[in-house]
């Protein structure tokens, strides 16, 4: 099920001893620095390293996780192929395959660590997506774990 909220998904709004994931879509050209990852950045610093020194590495439809606090698995998904200023907005860098795949994947690792799942509206920025379709998305695969969709204010 999914729940709006208000705030940054770098604070969950959990109690301290509960497993979070928070998902976020990474491109495959080794481009960061921009969105929902300079909030990451600023949090933690694990991410950002992994994803620079693994990301050629990991195709579309790849996840990379990252332990960044006890309770806190940061997911970068890869599932932007390039990135808007190379690409346009009628054909936009997101790749619905390569997104449900990595959902799925964050999906079965909340299962197995008992997690909620924490995450800004994936794809619907810079990677210029349709966020309708990708709630969509979220709301098939997750229907028995609890997503937070953080609306930043």
């Amino acid at each position: 099920m999914i729940f709006n909220l208000k705030g940054d998904a770098t604070y969950p709004q959990v109690k301290e001893t509960e497993n979070v994931i928070i998902p976020h879509i990474t491109n495959n050209i080794g481009a960061w620095g921009a969105g929902f990852v300079i909030a990451l950045s600023k949090r933690w610093k694990e991410p950002e390293a992994m994803y620079r020194e693994l990301y050629k590495s990991y195709a579309l439809g790849s996840t990379m996780f990252v332990q960044v606090e006890k309770n806190i698995t940061v997911a970068n998904m890869t599932a932007q192929n390039d990135i808007i200023s190379n690409t346009s907005r009628d054909n936009p860098p997101i790749d619905y395959v390569a997104l449900e795949k990595t959902l799925k994947t964050v999906y079965n690792k909340a299962k197995l660590m008992n997690a909620s799942v924490h995450m800004p509206k994936i794809g619907s920025g810079l990677a210029g997506g349709d966020w309708s379709l990708i709630e969509k998305i979220i709301d098939e695969i997750f229907a028995d774990v609890d997503v937070y969709v953080y609306i930043f204010n």
